[in-house]
C-alpha cells in the first residue's frame, strides 16, 4: 500500500468519510456530492489521529525543512497544526475566517514575527479557493508562505489550477483517486459506480447525481 492508501483507508476505518453515489450529500456551496468528508472525527480516534499527526509532520520535515512556523485554518485545521506544531517544536498560529468583531479584532491568533517561512495546514481541500484566502492574510502581515499540507484533498481541476496560478507548493496525505479505488477494492462501493464518481470530479459545480 502507498501511504496515499493507508490514509484512506484510516479515514474509512473512523467513518471520516462516507460515499453515496446514489444519495448524494448536498455541500454548503449547494453541490450535490457523491461524498462526504469531515477529518474532524478522527480526533476522537486516538491511534489514527496519532497516525495522521505523524504523517502530516513527515511530509512538513521533507518538503518544508526551512519552515520556521505552522499556520492552521480555522476551524478544522486548527487542531492539526497544533499537533503537528507541537511534534516538530515549531512556534504556531491560526487564522479565523474573518477578524473578530470585538477584543483586539485579532484574525490571526498566536505570536509571530514579519518574515518568517510559514506552513499552512487545513484538513481538507476542495477548491482551494479558502485556503487561497488565509494565504493572502498571512501574506499582507508578512509572512513568508512557503507552503500548504492536508490531511484530504478532492483533486478538483480548479484547484489544481488555482494552486499554480498562486505558485504554492502543495500536499496532501490522501486524494479521491486513492480513496476511490480503495473503496472498490473493499467492496464501499461497486465498479459500476466508479465512472460516476470520477465523473462528479470533473464538474462537481453541475453534477446533480447518478444520472447527471
Amino acid at each position: 500500500m502507498t501511504d496515499a492508501t493507508i490514509v484512506a483507508e484510516k479515514l474509512l476505518q473512523v467513518n471520516a468519510v462516507k460515499l453515496n453515489p446514489d444519495s448524494p450529500f448536498t455541500w454548503a456551496s449547494g453541490w450535490k456530492s457523491p461524498i462526504y468528508c469531515d477529518n474532524r472525527k478522527v480526533l476522537s480516534f486516538p491511534y489514527t489521529r496519532d497516525y495522521i499527526k505523524s504523517e502530516m509532520c513527515n511530509v512538513i520535515f521533507e518538503k518544508f525543512p526551512e519552515a520556521e512556523l505552522l499556520a492552521g485554518v480555522a476551524t478544522a485545521g486548527i487542531a492539526w497544526g497544533a499537533m503537528a506544531a507541537d511534534q516538530l517544536k515549531l512556534p504556531y498560529i491560526y487564522v479565523r475566517p474573518k477578524p473578530k468583531e470585538h477584543g483586539l479584532e485579532n484574525q490571526v491568533e498566536g505570536n509571530f514575527e514579519k518574515g518568517q517561512k510559514v506552513v499552512v495546514v487545513e484538513d481538507l481541500v476542495s477548491t482551494g479557493k479558502s485556503s487561497l484566502q488565509v494565504v493572502d492574510v498571512l501574506k499582507e502581515l508578512g509572512l513568508d508562505v512557503i507552503g500548504m499540507v492536508s490531511i484530504f484533498t478532492y483533486g478538483f481541476p480548479v484547484a489544481t489550477e488555482t494552486f499554480k496560478k498562486a505558485s504554492l507548493e502543495y500536499y496532501s496525505l490522501t486524494d479521491y483517486p486513492a480513496l476511490i479505488e480503495l473503496a472498490v477494492q473493499k467492496g464501499i462501493v461497486q465498479p459500476a459506480q466508479l465512472d460516476v464518481l470520477m465523473k462528479w470530479r470533473e464538474n462537481p459545480a453541475v453534477w446533480r447525481g447518478s444520472k447527471s
